[in-house]
């Protein structure tokens, strides 16, 4: 029984999906389809070959990768990087991590195939080349001539595998302009990179080695003792900043002699811009397509996403409209690629809205930013069951807590009260205290800050001298 081992890429921002995708939250974390992020779908794709997957991802991103990981149904590990390093030192890491002769299928996170079946047996007819010492990359077969993707051009075939797909890589080629996509689309020998490698860990170390020396050693010393806390893997930041950042198409692919190539004829995407996410939902007899609570009237090719409340298109032609609960985008098609851009601008005036969302997620659970005025903010509290914040003080505000759905134990002081559904309590400014879930269902909390100063820096944390607070929200005993 041949073995694979997942690895899934989960770094990237993805500004092109603004105001959805944000730096706090990019779009391999988002709920593009229905309910399921792009991660999710990943995940669940993946573990038709192995229920065991590694994540590579950021430590802001931990919890939302555990997240997806419990909510696909498989068993994770993450190995952490404390900055971005691109995907060569990512790949790096990851085989590292791993036995020599072990099988490495990287993926990236945020690619939407549907058929996961198709998918798992394509990987599969790659992995004689994989197991001969190849890397191995998987390029989807064209339907359009995109402008967008790079694309890999198709070399001879393996003597040894005379009949397979597997072709040898004649060439990797930038993004064409659009009478040269054109013309890989007639020849039939040009596949979409999809950026997907099955290859052995030792094979791939050696060909860092080769042309990457310094990307993989600085990797080496990074990881050479990490910090195991549960499922998280964490690496030195000192040596891991000192890394080169570099894809691994630059790094390594573009230069390398024994790398092979297996076409993927099924449905892809890599969720680029707001037209491949509109391509993902059926269409109206009208070109409209909708997710959530849209209402096209008398419109025409207009794609709206509206998850939370109602949105009307009336006679709108060739827009997106994007709507989220505190920023909205409204672009005409042609213009999908310059999300971008308004990101840029966005984070120059300042508005926190370029990179941040009115919900925020934290190892205890999450908050959310319902209202604020000039000496009042008005934020939900949500406590996974059994997790507790740290112990802190404000110096400069106070709070006002009304529990609307479970049981608080709050530490207020040298006092610890329950607070039951319906009741509430107030926290002076300068007292320390604690909120936590005892109960075994989620804690709902509507906090109310009043004071001259409400900013979320404004926290003094205590250090607990027998215990500190896990990944997971619980407590630890020091050892």
């Amino acid at each position: 029984m041949i073995s694979i081992s997942p690895v899934v890429l989960c770094g990237g921002n993805g500004t092109r999906l603004w105001p959805l995708s944000r730096k706090a939250l990019p779009k391999q974390f988002a709920p593009l389809m229905g309910q399921k992020t792009l991660l999710q779908l990943t995940l669940e794709r993946l573990k038709t070959l192995n229920s065991e997957i590694t994540c590579v991802a950021s430590e802001e991103h931990r919890f939302l990768v555990r997240e997806n990981l419990e909510a696909a149904g498989v068993r994770g590990r993450q190995l952490l990087e404390p900055v971005a390093r691109n995907t060569a030192a990512a790949m790096a890491l990851a085989a590292l991590s791993r036995k020599p002769d072990e099988l490495l299928l990287y993926a990236p996170a945020d690619h939407h195939i549907p058929d996961a079946q198709q998918f798992a047996a394509t990987v599969m007819a790659g992995v004689p080349a994989a197991q001969a010492g190849h890397i191995v990359t998987f390029g989807v077969v064209p339907t359009f001539p995109s402008t967008a993707y790079g694309y890999i051009q198709q070399g001879d075939a393996f003597e040894k595998w005379p009949e397979d797909t597997t072709r040898r890589v004649a060439a990797f080629i930038e993004k064409p302009v659009a009478a040269k996509a054109q013309e890989f689309l007639l020849t039939g020998r040009h596949l979409w990179n999809a950026g997907i490698f099955l290859v052995r860990a030792s094979v791939l170390l050696q060909a860092l080695a080769q042309h990457a020396p310094d990307i993989l050693e600085a990797c080496r010393l990074a990881s050479a003792s990490p910090e195991i806390d549960g499922d998280f893997v964490r690496i030195d930041r000192a040596a891991f900043e000192r890394c080169r950042s570099q894809s691994i198409d630059y790094a390594v692919l573009e230069a390398h002699a024994d790398v092979a190539v297996v076409p993927f004829r099924g449905v892809w995407s890599d969720v680029g811009s707001w037209n491949s996410v509109a391509e993902l939902h059926s269409a109206d007899t009208d070109g409209n397509r909708i997710n959530g609570q849209g209402f096209p009237i008398g419109a025409l090719n207009t794609f709206v996403h509206a998850p939370s409340r109602p949105v009307v298109a009336l006679g709108t032609r060739d827009l997106l409209i994007i709507d989220t609960a505190d920023a909205l985008l409204v672009a005409h098609r042609d213009c999908a690629e310059q999300v971008k851009d308004v990101v840029s601008l966005l984070t120059a005036r300042s508005q926190r809205q370029a990179t941040l969302h009115r919900r925020v997620p934290r190892p205890w659970g999450a908050y959310d930013s319902i209202d604020q005025g000039e000496r009042f903010a008005v934020k939900r509290l949500t406590v996974k069951p059994g997790a507790r914040l740290t112990l802190r003080m404000h110096h400069h505000r106070s709070e006002h807590w009304v529990v609307v759905q479970g049981t608080a134990k709050v530490t207020r002081g040298d006092q610890a009260v329950l607070v039951k559904e319906n009741e509430s309590i107030y926290i002076p400014l300068g007292v320390v205290y604690r909120l936590e879930n005892p109960g075994k269902t989620a804690l709902e909390v509507v906090e109310v800050r009043t004071g001259g100063y409400l900013g979320e820096d404004d926290i003094v944390r205590f250090a607990e001298i027998t215990h500190r607070q896990g990944d997971d929200g619980s407590q630890k005993k020091l050892a």
